[in-house]
This record gives structure tokens, C-alpha cells and sequence, in this order.
């Protein structure tokens, strides 16, 4: 069974491979894919409304528990440029699709 986490924007709890986990570095939010950076990191799906929620809300901060304000530049550029992923007929990623 796969373990589940809540994304930060949507408040959604989904399995964790279909989630994108963040940590902050520095003061600037790295997204973390494959998730193996040290420390703490926040879950959030990878589409532009949750990643654009989390940021206007303001989390990243209280579930990183990271004092001051973070940039999101790092984190917004790569969800511009982010491929499609590839769905088969069902719904499911393709195989060696992110």
C-alpha cells in the first residue's frame, strides 16, 4: 500500500507519488523530484492552482515550520516549463512519465 499525503494547496490527501514535494533551501522553495533532499518537505500537487494556491496562502512556510517570508521563484519556473504527463486510457500514467 502506498503512503498517502495531503497537498498544501488543495488540502487534498492523494498518494504520494502523484505529488510534488518541496523544501526550502536558503530561503527559496526547491522542488524536490525524485523526493531525496534532507529535511522537512511539504507535499503539493503538481498543477499550477495548487502550487499558486499554497503560494498565495502562505503555507510553504508554516508546513516547512520556516521562519520569514520564502521565494517561489524556483518553484513557479518549473511548473512553467513542466512536460505534459502522458495519461493512458484510464486515467494512469504512462509508464516513465513524471
Amino acid at each position: 500500500m502506498e503512503p498517502v499525503r495531503t497537498c498544501v494547496g488543495c488540502r487534498a490527501r492523494a498518494p504520494r507519488s502523484s505529488l510534488l514535494r518541496v523544501v526550502a533551501r536558503n530561503g527559496e522553495l526547491i522542488p524536490d523530484e525524485p523526493p531525496v533532499l534532507p529535511g522537512r518537505g511539504a507535499w503539493v500537487h503538481d498543477t499550477d492552482a495548487c502550487v499558486d494556491a499554497a503560494i498565495r496562502r502562505r503555507v510553504f512556510g508554516r508546513a516547512l515550520r520556516v521562519a520569514g517570508t520564502l521565494n517561489p521563484q524556483l518553484l513557479t519556473a518549473r511548473t512553467d516549463t513542466r512536460p505534459a504527463k502522458r495519461l493512458n486510457g484510464y486515467g494512469h500514467k504512462v509508464n516513465g512519465s513524471k
